[in-house]
Parts: C-alpha cells; sequence; structure tokens
C-alpha cells in the first residue's frame, strides 16, 4: 500500500472528520423535519413517535446529532447503515430496481458513508478522539 503524500494525503483524516461532520449535520436535519417539523415540511407535518416513522426520526435526530460531534461513533454509525439498508429496501427498491429512478440513492449513499465511518470510526476532530486524549 503506497503511503500517504502530499497536502491532501496529510489532510486526510481531518476531512474525513469534516466529511462525518457534514454528514452528520445533514442526517440530523432529516430527523427535526420529521420530529420537530424544522424545516418544515409537508410531508412530514404529523409523524407519531411510535410509528415506524417516528422511530426513523428519532435515530436520524439522536444519531445524526452523535455521527456530528462524533461521539459513540462507530456503533451510531453502524446502526445508522442498517436504517438506511432497511429504508432503501422497504420505501425504494419496491418502485424499481435502479436507484438512479426509485429515488434511492442518497440512501445507499448514507448507507455506505455510515458504514464506512463505522469501521474507521470518527476521526480527530471528535468527541471520540478528544475522550481517547483525556483518558
Amino acid at each position: 500500500m503506497a503511503a500517504r503524500s502530499g497536502i491532501l494525503g496529510a489532510w486526510a483524516p481531518r476531512l474525513m472528520s469534516v466529511l462525518r461532520l457534514v454528514a452528520g449535520l445533514l442526517y440530523l436535519e432529516h430527523g427535526t423535519m420529521k420530529l420537530l417539523n424544522f424545516p418544515p415540511s409537508d410531508m412530514f407535518g404529523h409523524v407519531r413517535l411510535a410509528s415506524m416513522i417516528g422511530a426513523a426520526g428519532v435515530l436520524e435526530l439522536v444519531g445524526g446529532a452523535l455521527i456530528a460531534v462524533g461521539l459513540f461513533t462507530r456503533p451510531a454509525a453502524f446502526i445508522l447503515s442498517g436504517q438506511m439498508a432497511f429504508a432503501y429496501f422497504i420505501a425504494h427498491y419496491p418502485k424499481g430496481f435502479y436507484p438512479a429512478l426509485n429515488g434511492g440513492e442518497p440512501a445507499i449513499l448514507y448507507c455506505f458513508l455510515f458504514l464506512f465511518l463505522a469501521a474507521a470510526g470518527a476521526g480527530p476532530w471528535s468527541l471520540d478522539a478528544w475522550a481517547r486524549k483525556v483518558r
């Protein structure tokens, strides 16, 4: 395996932290939309907590916040990866085989992004990294 070289190679761990932060914030927004109606959405106006969409909203809100700050990143990302795989096969795959046509591309991307974070961890700019230094 080639060694990291150049400025981009040196910044790779930090950029992974930035990717984690942005993905967590975007995912968190799905939860706030479902549970807090922010940003307002006609699609999720009255979501019941004890429904499948409500449970998804809780995972998105809590999991997105954990991913964004990089706390308990590996287990949170593993759970969210499974949620996105489930969401794809429940909501998108029945509409057709091709993700570009069934609207499932974001679910697939989130699934594999979270699976990567479950394996790689949060990166150096995270509460997980800070907690390791403090111990």
